[in-house]
């Protein structure tokens, strides 16, 4: 397994695919029998709190930062292996939290899991740049577009200045008769090319599916990469999920919707999320973060 085991993903600008890889590269860990942790650490502009389907009055992170909550009262279980952390979306609650408390909560969830994946914010401010020192490697996701490919140069940048370190570039939504260089766009922000991600209209289908790309899909060109770069990034074998679509049981909705559950899971901590559809939440991260 790589040392590395806490991953931020990052972008600097939205719709590049950020949330679709932190998901998917989760959820084959989480298939591959490895516990995940995925924290939504976008705190002004969440879009993983409906991803466990959260009541109002639910914990969040937004609730440990400002010292309301333990870390455990915020931790729902998604499905087997894996677990999420969302931020609440309430500007009142974002005006009480604490960022620096971040540091705290990747510890923890560093001691507790096999891999955490930071979803991180597009933009310039505090909270986006936090994560990207916290965090052992920063995993740049652009689309071949020059506006995307130019913003990741910010992101790498602020990433130097945090005292991180970036793992490589993940190109999205790539095609396969482009005469685009994607080792070249990765020469260019002077990293590693970690792998592509092909345009696959399975990709969006899944989202309305209320399933991730690998499990909707398992043997299609992106779900297979997707698949791939996680097994480079923990230095292990993933096969391919064919029926895993039978097996695993569906994300929840990350968008905002009604009901969750709070039952306890052992003493972790942890809570069952409600199991509905992922469809507007993936697709709002996208076209939002």
């Amino acid at each position: 397994m790589s040392h590395e085991t806490v991953y931020a993903i990052a972008s600097g600008k939205g719709g590049v695919g950020k949330t679709t890889t932190t998901v998917n590269l989760g959820t084959a860990l989480a298939q591959a029998g490895e516990r995940v942790a995925i924290v939504d650490t976008d705190l002004g502009m969440a879009n993983l709190a409906g991803f466990v389907s959260l009541t109002p009055d639910s914990m969040t992170l937004h609730d440990v930062l400002s010292g309301a909550a333990s870390i455990d009262d915020a931790i729902y279980s998604v499905t087997e292996n894996i677990v999420a952390v969302p931020s609440g979306t309430s500007l009142d609650e974002y005006a009480d939290t604490s960022p620096e408390g971040l540091r705290e909560v990747v510890s923890e969830l560093r001691d507790r899991f096999d891999y955490v994946f930071l979803d991180v914010g597009a933009g310039v401010n505090h909270e986006t740049v936090l994560p990207l020192g916290l965090a052992d490697s920063v995993i740049l996701v652009s689309t071949p577009e020059p506006a995307a490919v130019h913003d990741s140069k910010k992101t790498l940048e602020l990433t130097e200045r945090a005292g991180g370190t970036v793992a490589g570039l993940v190109v999205t939504r790539t095609l396969p008769d482009s005469d685009i260089s994607h080792e070249e766009i990765a020469t260019r922000l002077e990293t590693d090319l970690l792998g592509t991600i092909p345009e696959d209209a399975a990709a969006r289908e899944s989202v309305y599916a209320g399933t991730p790309l690998i499990v909707y899909e398992p043997n299609g060109p992106a779900a297979t990469a997707y698949r791939q770069l996680a097994a480079d990034l923990a230095g292990i074998d993933i096969p391919d999920s064919s029926g895993a679509d039978e097996e695993v049981t569906e994300l929840s909705d990350e968008s905002e919707s009604e009901s969750s559950s709070a039952d306890s899971d052992g003493d972790r901590g942890e809570r069952e999320a409600a199991h509905d559809d992922v469809s507007s939440a993936i697709t709002e991260a996208e076209s939002d973060s």
